[in-house]
Parts: C-alpha cells; sequence; structure tokens
C-alpha cells in the first residue's frame, strides 16, 4: 500500500497489502479481475444515475486523497511497512459503490505510474482494497452509527471502527491471496511459482502489523475527518445517514464549491507526504527478484515472516512476471531528481493532480450534456 522503504542494502520499495506483478498467478490474477468486475460494472451504473456536479467533485477529491494518504508509511513488526487507505472516510462520505471507483482510481493511478502495485494483480487490489474494503466498512459504519444525529460522537466513533475493519479485511483477504499461492502452484520438485511463504506465515505476517498500527490509523483518519466534517461540513455526511436528524449548522453547497475545504486539507496533506518515506524497511510481500540473492535482503525478508527463510532462488513465475510492467516513475522517485523527499512530494501533487484535472474535465463534459438534456 504506497509504501517507499529506504535501505543503503537494497531497492527501494513501494508497498504493503499493494499486490506486485509476479506474486499471483497468472490464473488467480485473472480470477480476480473476474471478481472485481460486477462490482465495477454497478458502481459506474449507480454512478451513471448520479452524475451530478456534486458527485464528480466529491469523488475526484477522495480518490485523490486516497492516493496521498497511501504514500504514508508506518513502521510495522518485524521491519516491514503499512499505511493507512482511506477507505472508511471515502465511503462514509461516497457511499459504498462511489468509494468503490474512487479507491480503484487511486490504485489505477499508483499501478501504472509508479509500479505501487502490480499491472496484472490490480484486479486483486481492488478487489481487497476497493470493494471489499469499501463495503465492510460502510456497512460497519451504518450498523453502529443506526439513526444518531449527524453531528452525534457516535457516528465519530462508528466511523474509526468502519475504517479500521474495512483495512484489516484488506489485509486479510490479500493474506490469503499470497499464501495458497505456494499450495496451488509449485513446480515439480516443490518449489514456489509464485508468492513463496503459505498461509501459517502470510496471514501472522500481515496482520499483526494491520491490527496493531496500520488498522489504528485507519481508525485515527476515518474518525478524525468524521469529526471535523461535523463541525465544518455536516452535509457531507447525509448521504450515509439516512433518517438522521440534521445538524444545527448543515448547508446545502454543492459541485467544487463544497470542496474547497476539502481541497485544502488535501494540498496540505501533499505538503507533508515526504514524511512517508522515514519509515524504513519493505512491506512484506513485495520484494524484488535481486531481493533474493541479496543477503541483507534476506535476512529481513527472514525476520519479516517468522524466521523462515526465502527461497535460495527466485521463484521463476515471479521472475517472469516481475517485469510485465515498467511504471514511468517507479517507487515514487522520479530518476530526473536527487532529492528524495521533494522527488516523493512531486509524485503526489501529480498523482493527485491527474486525478483532480481528469475529474475537471469530466465535470465540464457532463455539465454540457445536462444542459443541452
Amino acid at each position: 500500500m504506497g509504501t517507499l522503504a529506504v535501505s543503503p542494502c537494497y531497492d527501494l520499495y513501494v508497498g504493503s497489502m499493494h499486490i506486485p506483478d509476479g506474486y499471483l498467478s497468472p490464473s488467480t490474477c485473472a480470477a480476480l479481475y473476474v471478481g472485481a468486475a460486477p462490482f465495477w460494472y454497478v458502481a459506474l451504473r449507480r454512478l451513471k444515475r448520479l452524475l451530478t456536479t456534486r458527485l464528480v467533485p466529491l469523488l475526484s477529491v477522495f480518490a485523490a486523497f486516497c492516493f496521498v494518504v497511501m504514500m504514508f508509511n508506518l513502521p510495522l513488526p518485524g521491519g516491514t511497512t503499512g499505511h493507512a487507505v482511506g477507505v472508511g472516510i471515502a465511503s462514509i462520505v461516497l457511499g459504498p459503490w462511489a468509494s468503490i471507483l474512487a479507491v480503484s482510481i487511486a490504485l489505477f493511478i499508483q499501478a501504472v505510474f509508479f509500479g505501487d502495485g502490480g499491472i496484472t494483480a490490480l484486479g486483486a487490489n481492488c478487489l481487497n482494497m476497493a470493494v471489499a474494503g469499501s463495503l465492510v466498512s460502510y456497512l460497519a459504519y451504518r450498523a453502529i452509527s443506526g439513526r444518531s444525529p449527524i453531528d452525534s460522537p457516535r457516528r465519530v466513533l462508528a466511523a474509526g471502527v468502519a475504517g479500521y475493519l474495512g483495512v484489516n479485511v484488506a489485509a486479510l483477504l490479500a493474506a490469503i491471496e499470497f499464501g495458497v499461492q505456494p499450495m496451488l502452484f509449485h513446480d515439480a520438485s516443490g518449489a514456489p511459482l509464485y508468492a513463496p511463504y503459505p498461509l501459517s506465515i502470510a496471514i501472522p505476517a500481515m496482520m499483526i502489523g494491520h491490527l496493531t498500527i496500520a488498522g489504528v490509523a485507519e481508525f485515527v483518519v476515518s474518525a478524525g475527518l468524521v469529526a471535523w466534517l461535523q463541525r465544518s461540513h455536516p452535509s457531507l455526511l447525509r448521504g450515509t445517514a439516512p433518517g438522521a436528524p440534521e445538524a444545527a449548522n448543515e448547508n446545502d453547497a454543492a459541485g467544487w464549491r463544497a470542496v474547497r475545504p476539502l481541497l485544502a486539507g488535501l494540498a496540505a496533506l501533499m505538503l507533508l507526504t515526504p514524511i512517508g518515506i522515514l519509515a524504513a524497511g519493505s512491506a512484506w510481500g513485495e520484494w524484488s527478484p535481486a531481493d533474493f540473492a541479496n543477503p541483507a535482503a534476506r535476512r529481513q525478508i527472514a525476520t519479516a515472516s517468522s524466521n523462515q527463510n526465502p527461497p535460495t532462488r527466485v521463484p521463476h513465475g515471479l521472475e517472469l512476471l516481475s517485469t510485465v510492467w515498467t511504471a514511468p516513475i517507479p517507487a515514487y522517485a522520479p530518476r530526473f531528481l536527487r532529492s528524495q523527499s521533494f522527488g516523493y512530494f512531486l509524485s503526489a501533487a501529480f498523482g493527485a493532480g491527474l486525478i483532480l484535472l481528469t475529474a475537471l474535465v469530466a465535470d465540464r463534459l457532463f455539465e454540457r450534456r445536462r444542459r443541452s438534456g
């Protein structure tokens, strides 16, 4: 999930929970694309009916927010890294279907331009984070918040729990997808062809850090933003609070005007993105082929994997598929810049700006269509 680890011993990484190319078999990737496709279809159908001047700006802002927040890396047990996703607050403000599209857009930009998550594994990453994360977060929020007022503290707690559950369900699905690979796909000698560690190692390795740290970060992000919206823009919480009494300061501002405070917050967040490269260590399960021959990297892999050494050779399928796509700005590090921090910031600005600019153009086109009937 958008992790950039800094180490003098081996390459830069992107990642926790963003499954790279080569870690899932082609048949697994195809099955997970098929699994995500119906949710994308329903989400697009619902979005088509809701293309108002209010929804497109909100969708783009939360897609950009998810993109940026995944760049803030946190140190996890075992020397790995992880981060929040933003799926909790996205599902609360946008609803589950628009949240699925917003998070999927963020994951697409990360994979295509920055190599954060594989092209072949994009369906898996979207199914885990965008689909499962959004649906679980939304259902938990609705169940806990009930019909409480928009400005109720109960909604703040509900948002935190929703984000915590959403990101941990996504991590669990990724761990299962990693863990079944050596069981299902291996050569005649039993050597794994793709992800090398079984369920007994993959699940604890992924879940301990997400249950204790990354999930808590998602809790804080979701709860904190709902508390802020309750005071500054409670109308943005109305869409997922049917039957709730109105807040005293609720208003009905729409379109790009409604998201101005969110855009200001997003800009401030982008300025802070260099903090995201301070956490050292790679994301679990996202090692490059070169790491399997690097003594320092192998030690870190073993430490993060219940002290089980990785295979002495790169899994054959992993090595082949890892070169399927070369991102133009790999690891959020533009090659023409020497400053790692400034390059990280520019990557955040480019990714978020691309999402917002595309949405602005689309919104203008939709507005023309609406005016012409």
